[in-house]
C-alpha cells in the first residue's frame, strides 16, 4: 500500500427509498380534507384542494381502490359545528314527575281552600247577635244587691213587648214559667251551651223548634222578681253553672 487512501464513492440512495410512502400520502390527503377541503382521487394520484379552492397534488399515486375508499367518505362535517337550535330534550320521566307533583299541590290548596271556606261558613253560621235592638245594661254578673246571693246574668234594659232574638243556632229545651225568672226561654246551641231568656211577657217558640241566630223567640216583660221590664240573660256552658254572659259575647266577637 502506498498510504494514500482511496475516497469512498456514497452509494446511491435508490428513488423508490426516497419517495414518501403510501401511509403517509394517505395521512397528507386526509389532513387537506379536514382543513376544510376536497380530496380527488384517479388513477394518476392524489389532489387536495384547499379552502380557497387551489389544488395540492400528491407526489404518488394510489390505487384506485384506496381513492375510492376517500371519495366514498361523504362529505365530513366539522366536529365545531353549531348544534340544533332546539335545545337539549327533557326528560320524559322528569316531566312526569313534575306534573305529578303539581297536580298534587293543586289538589292540596284546593282542599284547604273548601276547609277553609267550610270553617268560615260555620263561623258565619253560629256568630252571635245581641238579643235586643235597642236596650241599655242595667245589671251585670256577679253583682250584689236586689238578689238573694249575687247577679247570675246580664241585664239588658227594654219595654215590655220588644222582640227577644235568638243570640245563636240551637234547639229550644225549656219554655215555660220558673219562680223568680218569670217566664223563661232555654235554647241550647249547637255545642251544649245553654242560653237563658227570662221575664218574658210571651213566648213564641216550643221545646224541640230549631232556631236561628236573629229569630225572635218571644217579648220583653216583667214578669218573675223584678223592679221594672228587662230581659235577664244566662250562659250556662254544657248546661252547668252560670258564667259571665258579658265574657261570652267578647268571644263571640260580639261587646254589648
Amino acid at each position: 500500500m502506498n498510504g494514500k487512501r482511496r475516497a469512498t464513492t456514497p452509494p446511491r440512495r435508490s428513488l423508490v427509498r426516497s419517495l414518501p410512502s403510501l401511509p403517509l400520502v394517505a395521512g397528507v390527503a386526509v389532513l387537506a380534507v379536514s382543513a376544510g377541503g376536497a380530496v380527488t382521487a384517479s388513477g394518476a394520484g392524489v389532489t387536495a384542494l384547499t379552502a380557497s379552492g387551489s389544488a395540492v397534488g400528491a407526489s404518488a399515486s394510489i390505487g384506485a381502490a384506496t381513492g375510492q375508499a376517500i371519495s366514498e367518505r361523504g362529505p365530513l362535517v366539522s366536529r365545531g359545528g353549531t348544534r340544533s337550535s332546539g335545545g337539549e330534550e327533557l326528560d320524559p320521566e322528569l316531566v312526569a314527575l313534575a306534573e305529578k307533583q303539581m297536580a298534587e299541590r293543586a289538589a292540596k290548596l284546593d282542599e284547604m281552600r273548601k276547609a277553609a271556606e267550610k270553617q268560615a261558613a260555620k263561623i258565619k253560621e253560629n256568630k252571635w247577635v245581641l238579643p235586643l235592638e235597642h236596650y241599655a245594661i242595667t245589671a251585670t254578673f256577679g253583682q250584689y244587691g236586689l238578689w238573694a246571693s249575687y247577679h247570675t246574668g246580664l241585664d239588658f234594659n227594654g219595654d215590655s213587648g220588644d222582640p227577644i232574638i235568638a243570640v245563636a243556632n240551637g234547639t229550644v229545651t225549656s219554655t215555660g214559667y220558673d219562680g223568680a225568672y218569670g217566664n223563661k226561654t232555654v235554647v241550647t246551641l249547637d255545642d251544649g251551651t245553654e242560653i237563658w231568656f227570662c221575664h218574658q211577657t210571651s213566648i213564641y217558640v216550643s221545646v224541640g223548634d230549631r232556631v236561628n241566630g236573629g229569630e225572635v223567640i218571644g217579648t220583653v216583660g216583667a214578669t218573675g222578681n223584678v223592679t221594672g221590664s228587662h230581659l235577664h240573660l244566662e250562659v250556662r256552658p254544657g248546661g252547668g253553672g252560670p258564667v259571665d254572659p258579658f265574657q261570652a259575647f267578647v268571644e263571640h266577637g260580639i261587646v254589648p
